[in-house]
């Protein structure tokens, strides 16, 4: 019971050399001390040995063997993340080159519609200048077709005011008698014209 506690927990190979220290203990305190001849610290170091070397084999072999697995997972997950960092960075510049061409696309669009706008009003302007100019000479033409009536119509109404006022003048002025002889100088004359 003392070399079991001593040992510690007792794994599955080191149960048969605990069973022997156990039967060698019950010798006596004389036989204790050694076992089959050898001192009993040989045998716990030997046991310890024993449980290293088993230990090692059915633990630290698939520990390391799962430790290079992990490792490889992780190198490769290292490289596909570095991969995806310059496939990352190779966007981001693709985007920013985009971005500064849409900025200097956007600059050349305003620039070209301020000059078509400028052109636009430049053209604008000469149709109402022509338009203008169309209504202006259309007006100096009502304008003088209307002054020429006018002064048809001036020139009617003082014929018209003359002849009337004339008549009244001559009417006042002329005697009966020259009232007949204007008629008969009239009626020879028109029997002198057949």
């Amino acid at each position: 019971m003392r070399a079991a506690s001593f040992l510690g927990r007792p794994s599955g190979l080191a149960l048969p050399i605990l069973a022997l220290l156990a039967a060698a203990e019950e010798e006596g305190e004389h036989a204790a001390e050694t076992f089959l001849g050898l001192p009993l610290w040989i045998w716990q170091l030997a046991n310890l040995v024993l449980f290293l070397g088993v230990l090692l084999y059915f633990v630290a072999r698939p520990l390391a063997a799962a430790f290079r697995k992990r490792q490889v997972e992780v190198e490769e997950r290292l490289k596909e993340a570095e991969k995806r960092r310059a496939e990352a960075g190779r966007l981001e510049s693709e985007i920013r080159a985009r971005m500064a061409r849409l900025d200097t696309e956007i600059a050349e669009i305003r620039a070209r519609g301020v000059a078509e706008g400028e052109v636009e009003k430049g053209e604008l302007f000469a149709r109402t200048d022509l338009e203008a100019e169309r209504v202006r000479r259309e007006a100096e033409e009502e304008i003088g077709r209307r002054l020429d009536a006018a002064k048809d119509e001036l020139r009617r109404a003082a014929a018209d005011l003359t002849s009337s006022t004339a008549r009244d003048l001559v009417a006042g002025q002329i005697t009966e008698e020259d009232r007949r002889r204007l008629l008969e100088e009239s009626v020879g004359k028109m029997g002198a014209g057949r």
